[in-house]
Order: structure tokens, then C-alpha cells, then sequence
């Protein structure tokens, strides 16, 4: 669990200079033209009057599950048994020295969980038997230079190995510090001050020092951007803040002053969506942007009695509904760019957004994925105020496996251009248009996913381990976010380059009953030199056939030297039959890949899963391999035909 919450957050992690550069901005600026800054300081709760979550033993059992009290206790014991991590100038310099980013955030990151385990394990017990733990993690956290991680560094003037201590910024972690930090002090403030009247002003004093002061200069983080679109660091940061500044700030005019601009700060996320709320970042990466600015919303609805609140807004409603549009099945979702395919969706938090929005069906998908998965609470991982708030929903909605929702059919967002739709005996279609500059882009334009009976069939393989080279200049020479690696034509042995320019045109959607389908003209996202007039692809879910279909009609300037079309899967692959590729899944399914033999030859390989940023390719996919089948033409003309044809056998 704990290797699969740091991928996570080495995944989500993205530093700020790579950004979805490419996409468009509008100023919508919601929330601040819904609320005066006098408004909102007139709504906003006193500090000592605010008290978002239980602070005694009493209150944690009347609101919360006991099988959840008991965990929390059990995870605070066992942190009361492990030393403080070490935080080395060494760890640090992993980063710069060798790439890895792993090292130093297990023991960062150790720091903050076992921090929160310790008081959560406190607050609802109240023996006091957790405090000297909490006490030395506190002053640990405190004293170290930067509570961020050092691929994000190069914010700093410095832009070394090591941090400046003389030019503090923010990022997601530190931004998460704050707030594990402000938690600890609203639940054990008092305690704190008996066993030293130091300790939460020093909490106060680094958050001041290392957080909301280097905030004043806005222009230098790119995720403040009110230009240029911004990702999940945004409302993830965002979050953290308010959490933070609405708990520690003892001044009540520049808590007033802080949380505003904090909140004004998350319009710039809104800003950065279409208008069909879509997360170019993928579902898991949701989890961190969409539901992050949940995050927000809730701390800021919590903090003003309700007085604030654009939950009927369309662009919210339609930002949480993103998260059901691009479910296959179980726990797979639709991974295109950086996102992960297998992810445990937070039932109790999309239940509760469900609510928020008037969304049943998101408020289903919620119940639905509580029951199927269990809860996510506790001190572990990130976005503790969502994770405190699960705790208290456990009394509210009980977990059950019967409980059961109804997929969407199909669904069509327009302006991250992808496509889902599923067919009534098993089949489930994922394709987009779209551009290669998109956030954790990968070169990809025209690529498409086919799942049979909720198990993965044609895939995108999904991302490796991030390193220093991941979010470099160096990026593309990763396979994982090559065109090459996709399940898309290489012309002429050239694939896709980034940039926005290398996009698709002439994008139609089609949603019937007997249909669901995509077409585009993939050339543009081809360099000059692959010789490309155009490569009109259609990607189409025939429900009255039971198939997935692929039909291309290409013109090229001259005859190629070379043509090759690419399927990634996860299936074991029989290639015996000419014209037919047998795809058998891990639940012994099987699934036809039809093409014609007289124009394809066929072969196989495995992309690599050796060094540190394949490691992943060993368990991502359940342990099965990733193969790569190259389907090269043995007719090489300038115009041309295709089709593939996917069915279940």
C-alpha cells in the first residue's frame, strides 16, 4: 500500500514547468465574480468559532463507523513503533545525482503519515499516549528547510539540488504539510501548549514562513497562471491552503485576506477547463484536480455556513460528472496521457460530491464504489481534509457490496475530445482526437482503447516511473509516450511529435443507438517529413455488428518507404492465423483482431521493462506484459484503405 500511495504521488507530482501549454483559457472567474471580497469576508467564521471536524472521542463515535475508529487506532500504534524517518541533504540530492525521486519521498512523505496516524490515533482515543510522537514529528517537520520535494526545485532562483532556505516556494507537498500541520494543530493545539507554549507558534511560524509569505509572488509559480492553463496543482495546492490558513491564522483580517485570494486563485483552475469539464489529465489524475477543487469548494462551503457555493454552477456539475463518463468497469478507467488504467475510485468523497452537485448518478457511482472498494480515510496519502471528511460520512452511508450503478452508455467531451461508449454484449470503446500538448501528454492523437467484458484488450500501456528525465527535454525518448507505442500507424518509420500543432481536424462524433463513433484527420499531428496529405481515421463502436471497427484512408505525397500499424495489449497473442489475431485475456476471454493478410505481415515484441522508469511495466497491468504488435504492409502505395475489426470470439 504504501509503494502504491508513493507512485501515486510521484505520478501526480508533475513540476511546474510542464504544463497543458496548448489548451485555451476563459475567464470565467466564477467565484470571484459571485463574491465580493467585503462578501466573503462578512460569511467567513471566526476561527475560533469554525469547527469543521470532531475534536472529541465522543463526537468521532456518535459520527463515525466504528470498524473505521478501530483502524485509526491500530495505524497510530503502529507509527508509534517506527523511528522518524531521515530527511539527508543526500536524499535530496538523489534527484540531481541520479534521477530517483523515490528515496527521498518515502522518507518525506513517511514523515507526514505517520504524523497524522499519531493524531487521528489521538483525537479519538484522548489518553494522551500518542503526544511525545506527535511532539518529535511536529518539531522534525518544522525543522527541515523545505517540506517539498526536490524535483520541484526549480522554481527556486537556485535551481540546485539542494534547497535555498534564503528563497522558500511552494509546491504540492509543502502545500500538503501546511496542511497536516494546521490539522494536528486544530485537534491538539491545547495539548500541544501543555507539554510547550513553543511548539504551535513554531507550526505558525514555518507555515507563515515557508508557505503563505512566498505566496505574495504569485507570478512565479506557473500553476497560479492566469494566463496560461493550469493542472491539478492548482486546486490540489489550493485545498491545502485554505485548510491551512482558516486553522492557523490567528490575525483575522489577513485570514479574511488570505482565504479569499486563496480562493480566487482556484478560479484560475476553472478557467483552464472547457466547457465540458473534462480532465485532459486522465481519471486518476482527477482525483487530484476535480476533486481537489471539491476539496475546496467544501472547505470554503464549510467555513461560511453554506454562504458560499457554486455547486449548481454547469461547469462543476459537469467537472464531477467526468469522473463516471470515463469508467469501463471494476476498477479500470480510461487512461490516456500520464493516467494510470487500475485506480481505487474514493466512494465516500464522490458521494459526497454527488450530493453537493444534485448528481444521483455520480452520488450512485459513489455508493457503488464505497461498497466495491472500502473506504479512504486515515493519515496516509494526500488530501487529508477529504480523508477526515470520509471518516465522518461513515456514519451517513453504510457500505455495501450489493449496492449497484448504471454505467454510461456512451459519452462525448467535446473539448478534450475523447469518446467512450459500450455495446450491450461486452464491448467498451475509448478514442480521442485531440493535440500533442495536452498535460501529461503523450504523443498519441487518433489512439484508441477496446475492453472486453470489463478486462483490458487493446490498451494504452500507460505511464513508467517518474524520474528527472520524465518531465525533461528528454521526455519523449521514453517509449510509453511515444506515437510508436500507441495504437496508431507509423509512416514512412516516423511517428508523432509534441507540440499543439501535431493535433487532428475535421473531429466528428457520432452518438446513436446503433453507433457510436469517431472520425478525424490525423495528418496534421504527423511531422512534414512522414509525407502525410491526410489520414482520415474512423473509430467506431457498431453495436448491430457487436464490433469495434478501425477504417483508414490515407494520401501520402509519394509512395512509402514504409507502413506499419500498432496494437498494444495486455492479452496473451496467437498470431497462427493469417488475417486473425487471437487475444486471450486473463479471464480467458477471447477477442478477434481481424485484418487482411494479403497487405499485413505480423509480429510481436515486448517493450522494455528494464531501469527505473519501466519498473512499473512489471505490475501495472496485473502482471501481465505489455506486448507491441506491429502489423507491417507488404503494399506500399500512396493512397489507400484499411480496416480492423475487433469482436468478441
Amino acid at each position: 500500500m504504501i509503494r502504491l500511495l508513493l507512485a501515486f504521488a510521484l505520478a501526480i507530482a508533475l513540476p511546474t514547468g510542464v504544463q497543458h501549454a496548448g489548451a485555451q483559457v476563459t475567464q470565467r472567474n466564477i467565484l470571484a465574480q459571485k463574491y465580493t471580497q467585503s462578501a466573503f469576508s462578512e460569511a467567513l467564521i471566526p476561527i475560533d468559532k469554525w469547527t469543521p471536524y470532531p475534536k472529541t472521542p465522543e463526537e468521532w463515535r456518535s459520527k463515525t463507523d466504528p470498524a473505521e475508529l478501530a483502524r485509526i487506532l491500530k495505524a497510530g500504534e503502529d507509527a508509534l513503533e517506527k523511528p522518524i524517518p531521515l530527511v539527508t541533504a543526500s536524499l535530496l540530492l538523489d534527484f540531481t545525482r541520479s534521477g530517483d525521486r523515490e528515496r527521498h519521498a518515502a522518507a518525506s512523505f513517511g514523515r507526514r503519515n505517520q504524523l497524522m496516524a499519531l493524531v487521528l490515533a489521538e483525537v479519538v482515543e484522548d489518553k494522551d499516549r500518542f503526544m511525545e510522537a506527535i511532539l518529535n514529528s511536529v518539531w522534525a517537520i518544522c525543522e527541515e528547510t523545505y517540506w517539498g520535494v526536490p524535483a520541484h526545485l526549480n522554481t527556486q532562483k537556485a535551481k540546485n539540488g539542494l534547497p535555498d532556505v534564503q528563497d522558500p516556494t511552494v509546491d504540492l507537498f509543502g502545500a500538503e504539510t501546511a496542511g497536516v500541520l494546521a490539522l494536528t494543530d486544530y485537534f491538539l493545539g491545547s495539548k500541544l501548549d501543555k507539554m510547550s507554549p513553543l511548539v504551535r507558534p513554531r507550526i505558525y511560524f514555518e507555515t507563515n514562513r515557508k508557505i503563505f509569505e512566498p505566496l505574495k509572488d504569485a507570478k512565479r509559480y506557473t500553476w497560479l497562471s492566469t494566463n496560461n492553463p493550469v493542472n491539478n496543482w492548482n486546486p490540489w495546492i489550493v485545498s491545502n491552503l485554505l485548510i491551512a490558513d482558516l486553522l492557523l491564522e490567528k490575525d483575522a483580517q489577513k485570514r479574511r485576506d488570505n482565504a479569499y485570494q486563496y480562493m480566487v486563485f482556484l478560479d484560475r483552475y476553472f478557467n483552464s477547463l472547457g466547457d465540458d469539464g473534462g480532465c485532459d489529465e486522465g481519471p486518476s489524475y482527477w482525483f487530484a484536480a476535480g476533486a481537489s477543487a471539491y476539496d475546496a469548494l467544501a472547505i470554503l462551503e464549510s467555513a461560511t455556513n453554506g454562504k458560499i457555493n457554486i455547486y449548481d454552477h454547469d461547469l462543476v456539475r459537469k467537472m464531477a460528472a467526468y469522473i463516471y463518463k470515463v469508467h469501463i468497469a471494476n476498477d479500470y478507467f480510461v487512461n490516456f496521457a500520464d493516467a494510470d488504467p487500475k485506480l481505487k475510485p474514493d466512494g465516500l468523497m464522490l458521494y459526497r460530491f454527488g450530493k453537493a452537485v444534485q448528481d444521483p448518478e455520480l452520488t450512485a457511482f459513489g455508493e457503488w464504489a464505497y461498497g466495491q472498494f472500502g473506504s479512504i480515510t486515515g493519515g496516509n496519502g494526500y488530501q487529508r481534509p477529504r480523508k477526515v471528511w470520509n471518516l465522518i460520512t461513515t456514519s451517513e452511508l453504510k457500505q455495501d457490496q450489493a449496492k449497484t450503478y448504471k454505467p454510461v452508455t456512451q459519452s462525448w467531451l467535446s473539448d478534450i475530445e475523447v469518446l467512450t461508449a459500450r455495446s450491450g454484449n461486452g464491448l467498451y470503446l475509448a478514442t480521442h482526437a485531440g493535440h500533442n500538448a495536452e498535460s501529461h501528454n503523450h504523443n498519441d492523437v487518433g489512439d484508441f482503447i477496446v475492453y472486453a467484458d470489463g478486462e483490458p484488450v487493446i490498451v494504452d500501456a500507460g505511464r513508467g516511473n517518474y524520474t528527472a528525465r520524465t518531465f525533461s527535454s528528454k521526455r519523449y525518448e521514453l517509449w510509453f509516450t511515444q506515437s510508436k507505442y500507441h495504437n496508431l500507424p507509423i509512416i514512412n518509420g516516423i511517428g508523432q511529435p509534441a507540440g499543439k500543432q501535431f493535433n487532428a481536424r475535421n473531429v466528428k462524433s457520432t452518438l446513436s443507438e446503433q453507433e457510436a463513433s469517431l472520425a478525424m484527420d490525423i495528418a496534421p499531428a504527423y511531422p512534414q517529413e512522414a509525407g502525410v496529405q491526410n489520414w482520415n481515421r474512423l473509430v467506431k463502436l457498431n453495436r448491430s455488428k457487436n464490433a469495434v471497427e478501425i477504417s483508414d484512408d490515407y494520401a501520402l505525397r509519394q509512395k512509402p518507404d514504409s507502413l506499419q500499424q500498432i496494437f498494444m495489449t495486455v492479452c496473451k497473442v496467437d498470431t497462427g492465423t493469417p488475417g486473425k489475431i487471437i487475444l486471450t485475456t486473463s479471464g480467458k476471454k477471447t477477442v478477434s483482431l481481424t485484418y487482411d493478410p494479403k497487405t499485413w505481415t505480423v509480429s510481436t515484441e515486448l517493450p522494455s521493462t528494464e531501469g527505473m522508469e519501466y519498473n512499473s511495466f512489471k505490475t501495472k497491468w496485473d502482471g501481465n506484459p505489455v506486448t507491441r504488435i506491429v502489423l507491417t504492409s507488404r503494399v506500399l502505395k500512396s493512397k489507400g484503405k484499411h480496416r480492423f475489426i475487433i469482436t468478441k470470439s
